[in-house]
């Protein structure tokens, strides 16, 4: 089978695809599948890892080589994978609790490596598969299983993180979207680099509903502000408000009294305007909140950390020549019984 005519459902497994019945997972499945042929490489050069979670039954229902690996941990292996095959495709599938809990060492690692894979966070801002619990990202005030009197711990902003591990490229798509979502998965295929994509995935079993303001036609206009290079931020019915930068302070304006010309014009390679939309995360039930931003927040062109690895390999054997992996195993210190 050539690339050239390999499509979508080339992907797709032979395996059931065991998620609740509703799950976005499905939804973030078909997207991911639908644009792996544009990647024009063949499925034994595109691995998928993932953690432990409900997303990370991913790599079982992608038709190319993958591991479900242990949790918290599919960045560390990605890693290795990537330093010794770079030229694979690597993807990585994690979740609000593997890749923000116990994964968050790993994952702020990864991201200031700026290791060239792309990094799938599915968000339901609880833990699905140990059914309900309260997860790094759950809001305050939340009930849950096991925060039964309310979440009283200030929840993760995974993008702010990123941007504060020096993440080189960042963005933020939904389930219900799967156009943006499709879009935002290219954008991260092309960067070279670590790319991190937050995706909005509902649980309609233990968090049904946790991004309706995002999805629901009838406020999805008023809550959304959707991101396009070089274009004013405008949001609302017919697009009639927009965001306008006075100084370094965000405003929200009505274009019925204001120019679009005089509105913040998106530009991603911006890290101080990017830090800025990724602090539009305010409640949207509290009133005057700024709209949640979705899209490609930044990029970042910046040389990747096998490369940078390669080249060091490089300069040693030209140094001291080829290693001996027995000599290394022995050490300089060795008896004879």
């Amino acid at each position: 089978m050539t690339t050239d005519t390999v499509t979508a459902k080339d992907f797709a497994t032979d395996q059931d695809v065991r998620w609740c019945p509703g799950c976005g997972d499905y939804s973030i499945l078909k997207q991911v599948q639908s644009i792996m042929p544009e990647l024009g490489l063949p499925k034994e050069d595109i691995a998928f890892i993932s953690g432990i979670g409900c997303s990370s039954r991913f790599p079982y229902y992608m038709d190319t080589y993958g591991m479900h690996s242990i949790h918290g941990r599919a960045t560390a292996i990605a890693s290795g994978l990537k330093a010794a095959r770079p030229e694979l495709s690597v993807w990585i599938i994690t979740g609000d609790g593997d890749g923000l809990s116990i994964g968050g060492n790993h994952l702020i690692h990864l991201l200031r490596r700026n290791v060239d894979v792309n990094i799938l966070l599915f968000n339901n801002e609880i833990y699905g598969l140990t059914k309900g619990q309260y997860s790094p990202t759950s809001e305050l005030g939340k009930f849950t299983k096991s925060s039964p009197l309310g979440v009283i711990d200030q929840p993760f902003n995974p993008l702010s993180l990123a941007m504060g591990a020096d993440a080189s490229f960042i963005a933020r798509a939904i389930d219900r979207d799967p156009i943006l979502l499709r879009d935002v998965l290219r954008a991260g295929n092309l960067h070279k680099g670590s790319s991190f994509i937050e995706i909005y995935q509902n649980c309609n079993v233990f968090n049904d509903g946790a991004f309706d303001p995002y999805s629901d036609k009838k406020r999805k206009a008023e809550e959304t502000l959707i991101l396009q290079e070089g274009k004013p931020l405008v949001f609302g019915l017919d697009n009639a408000m927009g965001i306008q930068l006075d100084g370094l302070t965000p405003r929200m304006v009505s274009l019925a009294t204001c120019s679009a010309d005089d509105l913040w014009i998106h530009d991603s390679k911006d890290h101080t305007k990017a830090w800025l939309l990724t602090r539009f995360f305010d409640d949207p039930k509290v009133a005057g909140h700024f709209p949640r931003p979705f899209g490609v927040f930044y990029q970042q062109e910046r040389p990747t950390y096998e490369k940078a690895m390669q080249e060091q390999v490089k300069q040693a054997v030209e140094k001291f020549g080829e290693g001996d992996l027995d000599v290394l195993l022995a050490g300089r210190n060795n008896w004879e019984i």
